[in-house]
């Protein structure tokens, strides 16, 4: 009998069966060998808390009631038994003062006496009990002493590999760095979430912005430093609710408090402010920063998983618009950003296809037509098209696609100036467009230094065009010392597109610019006595007293031409003397129409050549 029961539990331990399951039917087996014995098994936790396990023949309620129970020498059997470490055998409950405080749970449901066994780890620790009742006043036999040592050590075995288990499930659904729960634990959490009432819970993605930056200038052991750090402000910014580190610089909190949930950018604003403190990681302080973005569970979110889309399409908003705040979701942004996402994927795929591509706009002397220099123009090859940037411009506004294209277009363009020198073209200079995301990664001079040395062309053939609107916008002062830094290494630099962004002629006295491209919309308007007029004649003589170029952009008739050249102007481009055309177009265009360097504005006109002839594709 007892190896049946033996046999029993130890297949449904080595099958894995639950905790739970397993002790019961201990139990049932136990009660079985001795009919008029009442069987429990109790627990004890890691803080020496007693809970209810197995006892199929005793009220739920009597379970429930010893759920809770500290152990000590007046605890009841059970209790009492944990606190000594021994057996503890009492025959009259009614009579015995170990049970004065529980006795009242007992004698009504029939039970008379109990003996309990602890059940000690291999430490030596309790870890449980087992426990006979009886209805009678009575200890036990030397069969039921014989079965309940099989018994406690069957229980051992079942609780050792629950431990196990459980420790293995912790460092599973822990991060061992930071100790907050990992993402597997965060999928689990998501994963039982009721979906049935919107705005019952919300979600928020927290991205920290500056641990590259820690890990490449302090090293990783100030990025580990870094991420602890913002692991326990947030999650103690975030409490009551959960808080879990996703990825390696990502964290999220599942917000489920009335508070966090009535203020959403409250909660947020108070993890940004949590984390906006200095941080000491060894011999360097560190300031974190971090974006969020967050979104609410609304009628229609079916599943969690598109909650944690809605916060992801959020978190990416908020980095592309400006980081180190936050966004909340709000419906179309995730179609924008799909479209996006998937303009994304097509550069992406265009980049590592090499079917990205410089195409060049000359820029002219007004009165001679002459080729002074060239604007570099990025194209993407699909098939037999020619896509122009400004039909995949939301897949620029992603920083690192950004600094891949600003990468290929000067190797591209630093082997197109190397031919024509070549050639021996009395080349002049090219205009390369970079973007906010090339000035914020401080890696624009090793980039330019790196395509030009290459192909050994002298850095002063280049003129780096920078928009208006990404010299006065978001990150301005970032652009503007990066701007400043080039310019002190010999480089030239161009505001482009003047006149689109903030258009305000006080920027000029601050701007550390050499040449000022006016945008294309002033020129179409361009006729005597029209305001256009007025502004770009304006424009010309400030930018002339303060030794600053002037290039015309977007230049189609003659009549705008002649009002230019009327009014000042001495350079431009647009599709009066050409589109932007491909290298072998341009060679033939520089052939025919490149300017005499001694002939460049400003300077003494050496020997003019002939117009080029108006190139069109």
């Amino acid at each position: 009998m007892m190896l049946k029961l033996q046999n029993i539990i130890l297949e449904m331990i080595a099958k894995g069966d639950t905790l739970a399951n397993t002790a019961t039917r201990m139990c049932i087996e136990a009660e079985t060998l001795v009919p008029d014995a009442i069987c429990s098994v109790l627990t004890v936790d890691g803080a020496g808390i007693i809970h209810p396990l197995a006892g199929p023949s005793l009220p739920a309620s009597y379970s429930a009631a010893l759920d809770g129970i500290k152990p000590g020498p007046s605890a009841g059997s059970c209790g009492t038994a944990t606190y000594l470490r021994s057996e503890v055998t009492v025959t009259d409950i009614e009579s015995d003062s170990r049970w004065a405080e529980y006795k009242h749970l007992a004698l009504p449901l029939g039970l008379r006496a109990c003996w309990s066994s602890p059940i000690l780890d291999a430490t030596g620790e309790p870890v449980g009990t087992f426990a006979f009742y009886y209805r009678e006043c009575r200890g036990p036999t030397e069969l039921e002493r014989e079965i309940v040592r099989q018994c406690v050590h069957l229980c051992a075995i079942a609780l050792e590999r629950e431990q196990r288990m459980e420790a293995h499930k912790l460092r599973a659904f822990t991060d061992a760095l930071t100790g907050l729960p990992n993402r597997a634990a965060f999928n689990a959490a998501l994963g039982a979430l009721d979906c049935g009432a919107p705005g019952d819970w919300a979600l928020l993605i927290i991205d920290l912005d500056n641990l590259k930056v820690a890990n490449d200038t302090f090293g990783h052991h100030a990025g580990d430093c870094l991420l602890k750090i913002a692991g326990d402000r947030i999650a103690v910014a975030a409490a009551p609710n959960a808080t879990f580190r996703i990825g390696g610089d990502e964290f999220a909190a599942v917000l489920r408090s009335p508070a966090s949930l009535g203020d959403l950018d409250g909660a947020a604003e108070q993890i940004l402010a949590a984390l906006a403190e200095p941080a000491e990681c060894g011999d360097h302080v560190i300031v974190p920063r971090a974006t969020i973005g967050g979104a609410t569970l609304s009628l229609g979110d079916r599943v969690a998983e598109r909650v944690r889309q809605n916060a992801d399409f959020a978190l990416y908003h908020a980095k592309e618009t400006g980081r180190g705040g936050f966004v909340r979701y709000w419906p179309g942004l995730g179609t924008n950003i799909t479209r996006r996402l998937g303009e994304i994927r097509d550069v992406d795929a265009a980049l590592r296809d090499h079917r990205i591509d410089a195409y060049y706009q000359p820029v002219v002397r007004l009165d001679t037509r002459e080729i002074v220099g060239l604007e570099a123009l990025c194209r993407m090859r699909i098939g037999d098209r020619v896509i122009s940037a400004a039909d995949f411009q939301e897949a620029t506004k992603d920083a690192h696609v950004a600094v891949a294209m600003t990468e290929r277009m000067m190797a591209l363009v630093a082997a197109d100036v190397r031919a024509w020198l070549d050639m021996g073209i009395p080349f002049q200079h090219v205009g390369i467009n970079v973007s906010s995301a090339d000035m914020q990664g401080g890696m624009l001079d090793r980039l330019l230094a790196a395509a030009f040395e290459k192909e050994k062309v002298p850095l002063h053939h280049v003129i780096l065009e920078v928009t208006e609107t990404v010299y006065m916008g978001e990150g301005d002062r970032l652009v503007q010392r990066a701007v400043e830094a080039l310019r002190a290494k010999g480089l030239r630099v161009a505001l482009d597109d003047f006149g689109t962004g903030y258009a305000s002629l006080t920027h000029l006295l601050t701007v550390p610019v050499d040449i000022l491209k006016i945008d294309k919309s002033f020129i179409a308007r361009l006729a005597p006595g029209d305001a256009s007029m007025a502004i770009v004649e304006g424009l010309i003589q400030i930018a002339g007293k303060l030794d600053m170029r002037v290039i015309a952009e977007g230049i189609e008739t003659e009549d705008q031409a002649r009002e230019l050249q009327s009014a000042g102007c001495l350079l431009g481009q647009g599709y009066l003397f050409s589109e932007a055309v491909n290298r072998e177009a341009t060679t033939a265009l520089l052939l025919r129409g490149a300017q005499q360097p001694a002939g460049f504005p400003g300077q003494k006109a050496g020997n003019v050549k002939s117009p080029p002839r108006r190139i069109s594709r």
